[in-house]
């Protein structure tokens, strides 16, 4: 009976396990953190928009508004995270919702 309960308890864990692991389908985001502070993000977005195209948040740029480094860090971070696939949690965190806003629509 005791080997009976345990099967059943296993199986029902590999099934719970498949069915939480394929209804988590949505996107990661990669954003800075709240507690970061301004310069570590300056020094960020300056490093991060030297590798790669950050014409969004440049004036003009769908992204630009609101013009804070805290924004545009965040933008530059998560273009980051898509295309490389870091997320330096020095710095920045994981996100579940989406951190697009308005006319700006994160990668």
């Amino acid at each position: 009976m005791a080997r009976l309960t345990f099967s059943l308890c296993f199986i029902g864990f590999i099934l719970c396990l498949i069915m939480c692991t394929n209804s988590v389908q949505g996107k990661t985001w990669c954003v800075a953190q709240s507690q970061a502070t301004e310069p570590k993000l300056q020094q960020v977005l300056d490093y991060l928009c030297g590798q790669l195209d950050c014409k969004e948040i440049q004036p003009g740029g769908s992204c630009f508004n609101p013009n804070t480094v805290r924004n545009h860090a965040s933008y530059a971070i998560d273009l980051n995270f898509q295309i490389n696939g870091v997320c330096d949690i020095s710095y920045a965190t994981t996100a579940i919702t989406d951190p697009s806003f308005g006319t700006c629509v994160y990668p």
